[in-house]
């Protein structure tokens, strides 16, 4: 039983050698490809909508970001849910300030269980403009971010741009261990699959999703989705079987360097372990040869520290950081360097959240518990 045992982490730990390496490669390969970010020459209309619910810290130099953009024709659409909302007030001095360019909309009819289609169903009615753009309301970018994200559109093929996001900064511990998976994990993974999958992608990030309306009506809108979890990936999917591509923008949107708190950031990255479970379907269990880190420890104690034992961990735990080095200076986040002695309990939280997310049936979302069914379907738990 303990020979198999060494045997299977032996074939997991290898997995994830061979794993960081190709992402590594996928990493440097797409950075390099555009490491000068082509920007729109021309200024299609936009809409910007962002759904919101609470006020997170930075939320109005965030949300302030969006109204200061180097374009010139677009709108910043927010949405509330809940006229009480502590976020109404800097939203209302936001609108006071951009007039004529930022609005307030209270998206008071809940249009499905999955609250932040439903706001942005309202923001989508609401829009003036054919090109919209979804984006979270936890994010800042920089003045340049308009002219960028949209410029991959000029492309005929591509239906939807996506962007990636990272703390480059953080100054908390929790902070620094979320950004770091979202560098070194999240987008060397996604970089791969793109790769693997001839340079385009079948999902989006939620952070940012630029796309057409008559291209999103086409493909069925967001009412179809609104009782769905994995809003995201289920429109990058209407995006892909409508015969168009998704392009990921060498952008990567700065996130929120918050004091969150080790159990809010299990529980958030939890839910979105869940989210593509069920989005993703058996795929998911590949990452099962992801955590080579995490296998090290029992194999050299089912081992006893045997040679070939240490060995292969010496080259796991290398390969790892050099991977890791790799995506931190290829993002330019040479911040979160320092933070790198928090590795092992970043890939072992990691693994937590993978067998967690490979087992769990249900979410909780915004002080919501809800249960999913086949297909990523959502009904609320009393």
């Amino acid at each position: 039983m303990t020979i198999a045992l060494q045997f299977v982490l032996l074939i997991l730990t290898a997995g994830a050698v061979v794993y960081y390496i190709c992402c590594a490669i996928a990493t440097v390969q797409f950075f390099a490809a555009t490491n000068h970010e082509t920007t729109s020459i021309t200024s299609q209309p936009v809409s910007i909508m962002i759904p919101v619910c609470g006020v997170d810290e930075g939320s109005r130099q965030n949300w302030e970001s969006f109204c200061q953009q180097d374009y010139e024709h677009y709108e910043v659409l927010f949405g509330v849910m809940n006229p009480k909302d502590p976020a109404v007030p800097i939203l209302e001095e936001l609108v006071a300030k951009f007039p004529g360019r930022a609005r307030l909309i209270y998206c008071l009819e809940v249009r499905g269980l999955n609250y932040q289609v439903s706001n942005l169903i309202h923001l989508l009615e609401t829009a003036q403009h054919e090109l919209v753009i979804f984006t979270d309301s936890d994010v800042y970018v920089q003045p340049h971010y308009l002219r960028t994200v949209t410029a991959p559109l000029a492309d005929p093929q591509v239906g939807l741009v996506t962007c990636g996001y990272v703390a480059h900064e953080p100054k908390f511990l929790v902070a620094a261990i979320a950004s770091l998976g979202r560098c070194i994990d999240n987008l060397p993974s996604v970089l791969l699959a793109r790769s693997l999958n001839g340079g385009s992608l079948w999902f989006a990030f939620g952070a940012t999703m630029v796309l057409r309306k008559s291209l999103l009506a086409q493909g069925g809108g967001l009412q179809s989705i609104v009782n769905r979890i994995g809003s995201d990936y289920q429109i990058g999917t209407m995006v892909v079987n409508a015969g168009y591509r998704v392009e990921l923008s060498p952008y990567l949107i700065e996130t929120d360097g918050e004091r969150q708190t080790l159990r809010q950031l299990f529980l958030r990255e939890l839910r979105w372990a869940i989210t593509i479970r069920y989005t993703e379907g058996p795929l998911y269990y590949g990452n099962v040869f992801t955590y080579g880190t995490v296998y090290c420890i029992p194999l050299l104690l089912l081992s006893g520290f045997q040679n070939w034992a240490l060995a292969l961990c010496g080259v796991t735990f290398t390969v790892r950081i050099i991977q890791s080095l790799i995506a931190i200076y290829t993002m330019n986040c040479p911040k979160l360097a320092y933070w790198l002695w928090t590795l092992p309990l970043r890939d072992l939280l990691s693994f937590l959240i993978f067998v967690g997310g490979g087992f769990s049936r249900s979410i909780y979302w915004r002080g919501r518990r809800l249960q999913i069914g086949m297909g990523g379907t959502l009904t609320e738990q009393g």
